[in-house]
C-alpha cells in the first residue's frame, strides 16, 4: 500500500476530494492511505505564525524552516514508520518538473511512499528543500495562491492509474495512454440541432469503429497537440 502524507495549512480543502468515488475506492482497496498534517501545529510562535518576511527584502511571506521541518519529521516518525529509504518528499512548486502522464504513472507504480508539501504565500525556505532532497513538481506554467490545488491534481492523476481503482478498460484508450489524444465521443440523441452522430458508430461493426476511432485520435492529436506525434518518432 502506498502511503501519502500531505502537509498543508488548509486541511479542509481535501475533505470533498477524499470522499470522491475513485479516491474512496482506492482507500477501501488498500491501494493507498492518505494522512493530512497541519503545518501550523508545529510552530513555536505564540501567535501560531508559520510565515515570515524574506531575507533580502521583497513582497510576500515565506514558510519558515522550523515548523515545516518538524512536520516532515513527524510524518516520518509517526505516520511512515521511519521508512525514509522508501519515502520521497514532493513540494508543489511552479519551478518544478512539469507533471504529465508519464510522471503520474511513474509515481503511481514506483513503490515509494510520499510526503507532499503544499506551499503557500511566496514559497518555503530553500534550506528545507536542500535538507530533505525534495522533488519539486509543477502542474503548469502558471502560479497558484497555494499548493493545495496542485496537490489535488497530482493525487487524482496518480491514484486513478492504480490497478482496480477504475473499471476494467477505462484507461485503455483515454488521452495520453497511447501517446494520442482521445477520439471524439457521442451519446443520445443521435441527432442534435441537425448534427448527426457519425454513421460508423451506429453500424455495430466494431472493427471498423476501432479503425475510425484510431484515425480520429490521430486527427485530434494533430489539431491540438501536434508535438505529441513528433515526440513519438
Amino acid at each position: 500500500m502506498k502511503k501519502i502524507v500531505i502537509l498543508t495549512l488548509f486541511k479542509n480543502m481535501f475533505d470533498e476530494f477524499l470522499n470522491t468515488n475513485a479516491i474512496k475506492k482506492a482507500i477501501e482497496l488498500n491501494k493507498i492511505s492518505i494522512d493530512l498534517v497541519d503545518i501550523r501545529d508545529f510552530t513555536k510562535d505564540k501567535h501560531k505564525r508559520v510565515d515570515f518576511p524574506p531575507y533580502g527584502g521583497g513582497t510576500g511571506m515565506i514558510i519558515s524552516c522550523e515548523p515545516l521541518s518538524l512536520a516532515i519529521d513527524y510524518s516520518f516518525s509517526n505516520l511512515l514508520d521511519n521508512d525514509k529509504e522508501n519515502t520521497k518528499v514532493i513540494y508543489m512548486s511552479p519551478r518544478g518538473k512539469l507533471l504529465n502522464y508519464n510522471l503520474s504513472k511513474e509515481i503511481s507504480d514506483d513503490g515509494y511512499n510520499y510526503v507532499i508539501i503544499c506551499g503557500h504565500y511566496e514559497g518555503i525556505d530553500e534550506r528545507v528543500i536542500e535538507e530533505y532532497n525534495i522533488i519539486e513538481i509543477s502542474i503548469g506554467d502558471y502560479v497558484l495562491t497555494g499548493g493545495e490545488l496542485a496537490c489535488l491534481v497530482l493525487l487524482d492523476s496518480v491514484i486513478r492509474l492504480m490497478p482496480g481503482v477504475l473499471s476494467e478498460g477505462a484507461l485503455d484508450e483515454e488521452s495520453h495512454t497511447n501517446k494520442l489524444l482521445e477520439y471524439p465521443q457521442y451519446t443520445k440523441p443521435s441527432v442534435f440541432r441537425g448534427k448527426k452522430v457519425p454513421e460508423i458508430l451506429l453500424s455495430g461493426n466494431h472493427q471498423k469503429i476501432n479503425e475510425y476511432r484510431k484515425l480520429e485520435s490521430i486527427r485530434i492529436t494533430k489539431k491540438y497537440r501536434p508535438e505529441m506525434l513528433k515526440d513519438d518518432k
